[in-house]
C-alpha cells in the first residue's frame, strides 16, 4: 500500500489523489484535525480506540460490518478470545507487581491506566504506576514518587527505542529488576494481539524469581 506520510503529519493531498472509499483511524494517534480534513473526501471514516485488549473483539465485528467480512473476522474473534483465555489460565497464581513502564526519555514518559497498553500489562498481572493520572501518557521527573513505587522498570522497544544501554543504566540507578519490552506485545491491537498477548505472558513467565 502507498505510504501517505506518519500518523501525526499525513499527506492530504495524496490521499485525496487515491480517492479511497475508507480511512482507518486511531483516537490516539491521529490528530482530529487531520481526520476531520479528510472527512471533506473520504466518503467513510472509521474511528478505533480499543482501551483493552477484549476490545478487540468490537473492532474485528466494526471491520467486518464497514468491510463486508464478517466470516473472517468472526474467525479472529474466536482466535482472539481463545488467545485470551489461554493467558488468563496461564496467569492463574502469578503475584500481582508494580511496574513503571516507560515509552520515551527527555522527558521521560510512562502510560496512565487508562491506556490500551496498561490493560495489556494488567493481564499478565503487571500494573502500571502511577496508580492515577490527569493525562494518558503522563511525563514524570527524576523525583516523581513512581520510580520508589515501582517494583520493576519495563523500557518498552516503542515510540522510543530503548537499549541495553538503558537497562544497565537503569538498574544503576534505581536498583531494581529493568527489563525491555517488545512495544508490539502491548500496544499492538487488531489481528497482532492474537499473538502478542501470548508473547507477553511468556515474557512474564520468564521474569518470575
Amino acid at each position: 500500500m502507498p505510504k501517505v506520510g506518519g500518523t501525526k503529519d499525513p499527506d492530504l493531498a495524496m490521499l485525496r489523489a487515491l480517492a479511497p472509499t475508507h480511512l482507518v483511524v486511531n483516537v490516539d494517534e491521529n490528530r482530529r484535525e487531520d481526520v476531520d480534513a479528510a472527512r471533506e473526501f473520504v466518503p467513510n471514516i472509521v474511528v478505533t480506540h480499543p482501551l483493552a485488549p477484549a476490545d478487540n473483539v468490537g473492532l474485528f465485528e466494526m471491520f467486518g460490518d464497514a468491510f463486508d467480512c464478517r466470516e473472517r473476522c468472526a474467525a479472529l474473534v474466536a482466535q482472539l478470545r481463545g488467545s485470551i483465555g489461554e493467558v488468563e489460565d496461564a496467569m492463574r497464581g502469578i503475584a500481582r507487581e508494580r511496574v513503571l513502564y516507560l515509552i520515551w526519555r527527555k522527558p521521560w514518559m510512562t502510560v496512565s491506566r487508562a491506556t490500551y497498553v496498561s490493560a495489556s500489562l494488567a493481564m499478565v498481572g503487571w500494573d502500571t504506576v502511577p496508580s492515577q493520572s490527569g493525562v494518558r501518557y503522563p511525563a514524570i521527573e527524576d523525583t516523581d514518587r513512581a520510580w520508589g513505587d515501582a517494583q520493576r522498570i519495563l523500557l518498552s522497544s516503542e515510540p522510543y527505542a530503548f537499549r541495553e544501554r538503558d537497562v544497565r543504566e537503569m538498574k544503576e540507578r534505581h536498583g531494581k529488576p529493568v527489563a525491555l519490552v517488545d512495544g508490539e506485545w502491548t500496544s499492538w491491537y487488531g489481528v497482532r494481539a492474537i499473538e502478542g498477548l501470548r508473547s507477553l505472558a511468556r515474557f512474564r513467565l520468564t521474569t518470575e524469581p
